[in-house]
């Protein structure tokens, strides 16, 4: 028998109207809106200072907000037994150093009352899992900051997590080890975890997010899949022989713009990149090339920062920020 999905159960983190001030003018967060799904992989982005580390924090609990309202796991923001459910990395985390790559597992796992029989396979696995079996008994003072962070991941997961929060996560691995991450993160999905993920390096949250959110100055700028916010963005550039000004009224009014050779189309209507090329090829134009292009999610992101403002109408990247986000 299935069970229909209400509209409650439907997000595994729903935080609505989340603001935050540090003093009396840093405003960090001004009345965010975020639904993840359950199941999906979910990108939090923004510039520095954008509120992104803020809102992760205010949903573990790490920081008190000024306001906010939405639910975790299906519970109100901070119920203490769906924290248990949870597995956090936070941004430019710190371990004892005196502990073993092992031991801080099971410190964590014991935290997060994994019991014993369980604590000791799971970080043998998870050790393995990110490529630090090897230094299972090596006190962390010895580990890189690659190390840390692999290290750090296998913690979030000790507890075996509904819901994983990783703020930073690729943070000092080089391209093998965050390749090494994106298939582990497949992995959780494929698993049925739920994923939220901050990071500045939109390339690799293109590669494996489902829904992504983007932060300016504390709102939300844009909030959608990525098939949504790359959807509008497609375009079609066509290369052609010839002198193509001579053309040049009649481009534009096929929604057409001419730059030397190329004529770019910002739309998806195919039929006017038919007409685009019949008109061409009416007037003895050889086509080179005829080439589709869907906006990357760092063009949306540019996008995003071109056309936000703050409430008072200044500009985004220049507002002061209390601490990096």
């Amino acid at each position: 028998m299935m069970v229909a999905t209400t509209e409650k159960n439907m997000w595994a983190v729903e935080l609505l109207d989340a603001a935050k001030t540090y003093g009396k003018t840093i405003q960090a967060l001004r009345g965010v809106n975020v639904q993840v799904g359950r199941g999906e992989i979910f990108g939090l982005l923004g510039p520095n200072g954008a509120g992104k580390s803020t809102l992760v924090k205010i949903m573990m609990t790490v920081i008190k907000p000024d306001r906010v309202r939405g639910t975790v796991l299906g519970q109100p923001v901070g119920h203490r037994a769906t924290m248990a459910r949870i597995g956090y990395l936070p941004e430019a985390h710190r371990f004892p150093a005196y502990l073993t790559g092992a031991q801080l597992l099971d410190y964590f796992a014991a935290l997060a009352k994994v019991s014993r029989s369980d604590r000791r396979g799971r970080a043998a696995r998870l050790l393995e899992r990110v490529g630090m079996s090897q230094w299972a008994n090596t006190k962390i003072s010895k580990y890189s900051k690659g190390m840390l962070q692999r290290l750090g991941i296998a913690q979030a997961l000790m507890n075996d997590p509904d819901l994983v929060v990783l703020d930073e996560p690729t943070d000092g691995l080089d391209p093998i080890g965050r390749r090494h991450v994106r298939e582990l993160l497949l992995e959780l999905k494929a698993a049925g975890k739920t994923i939220f993920l901050n990071s500045h390096l939109l390339s690799e949250l293109e590669q494996v997010c489902d829904r992504v959110v983007i932060l300016v100055a504390g709102s939300v700028a844009k909030q959608g899949t990525l098939g949504e916010l790359m959807q509008h963005t497609l375009e079609y550039r066509i290369v052609a022989e010839g002198d193509l000004s001579k053309r040049d009224g009649e481009i534009k009014r096929l929604g057409g713009r001419i730059d030397g050779d190329t004529i770019t189309l910002d739309h998806q209507n195919r039929a006017k990149v038919n007409e685009v090329i019949d008109l061409l090829r009416s007037g003895g134009h050889l086509i080179e090339s005829v080439t589709p292009k869907r906006f990357s999610l760092e063009d949306i992101f540019v996008e995003a920062m071109g056309h936000a403002t703050t409430p008072d109408g200044g500009i985004p990247m220049g507002k002061p920020v209390a601490r990096p986000s």
